[in-house]
């Protein structure tokens, strides 16, 4: 597998910084290729602006219109370098490791800023099908790709639980997990969270540095969180899950699929319309 690992921590000395290194080399005694984005020593630039689609609007516009800008400038190869390397190594990985402190319940700025510069329409998004249906949510640029988040709390485990004061964790990643890797068509892993990052001795590390050596091993055979495809006969036209789909229930949870007739997810079509896929696992 060729794995690119994004990794956004001011220090790399850092447990985040040790805890990347176990994963590497990990990555490298199981013979897989990868490469690595250490966004902070890249000193990768956060902020979308004009500069990144080579200025303004298109003819006769003189506004910044973010979206198209990106789209075009993508199309006719203007982006910036630093953010079409990202792309190319996108392009490269079958893996994508998101590696990252939680602050205020989020990834730093440097990572956002990855997310909005990179990921573009045309690139990872705003996409359509042979039918002219809108590609995301299970489809999109990153289709038959998998990401996993790597992130580490100051929090006891406890408090990020089912009925934790803080939300339950995969809850709160839910705008990366669903709304970035699902949206763009990325099988989501379950994520590996680091709680109480701040009082972590040796033990601790080392208890938690092989724990991510085994997910690391399983990168290509775990389950991916099974959210529902859009394109599916769970949504109506509004984008609303019907009424039979996890009836009563509302909240984030109810976007995760039901088990089918085997205890499995149940198929859905694929985006091309020529053979079946199961919700949360990556095409081709």
């Amino acid at each position: 597998m060729k794995i690119l690992w994004v990794f956004a921590h001011p220090e790399r000395r850092s447990l985040n910084g040790s805890l990347m290194d176990e994963g590497l080399e990990e990555l490298a005694e199981l013979g897989h290729e990868y490469r690595v984005s250490d966004l902070y020593a890249m000193d990768f630039k956060p902020a979308v602006d004009a500069d990144d689609a080579g200025g303004v609007g298109g003819a006769g516009c003189d506004r910044l219109f973010v979206g198209d800008a990106q789209e075009r400038a993508y199309h006719q190869e203007r982006l910036g370098a630093d953010v079409r390397g990202e792309q190319e190594k996108i392009e490269w990985a079958d893996v994508l490791v998101f590696h990252f402190p939680l602050w205020w319940f989020g990834p730093p700025a440097i990572l956002k800023g990855w997310f909005d510069r990179v990921l573009v329409q045309g690139f990872a998004f705003g996409l359509n099908d042979e039918r002219g249906r809108t590609r995301r949510y299970g489809d999109g640029g990153l289709v038959g790709k998998r990401a996993l988040i790597v992130t580490s709390v100051g929090a006891r485990e406890s408090g990020f639980g089912p009925r934790g004061v803080h939300g339950q964790a995969e809850e709160v990643l839910f705008p990366l997990l669903h709304g970035t890797f699902w949206y763009t068509g990325a099988a989501a892993l379950p994520p590996f969270v680091v709680y109480g990052a701040d009082r972590s001795d040796s033990a601790d590390f080392a208890r938690r540095a092989a724990e991510l050596r085994k997910r690391i091993g399983e990168l290509d055979t775990a389950e991916p969180i099974a959210y529902r495809h859009e394109n599916s006969a769970d949504y109506d036209d509004d984008l609303v899950l019907s009424p039979e789909s996890a009836p009563g229930r509302t909240g984030l949870g109810v976007h995760r699929a039901g088990p089918g007739p085997h205890g499995r997810p149940a198929p859905v079509e694929s985006a091309d319309g020529t053979g079946m896929r199961t919700p949360g696992r990556p095409a081709g």
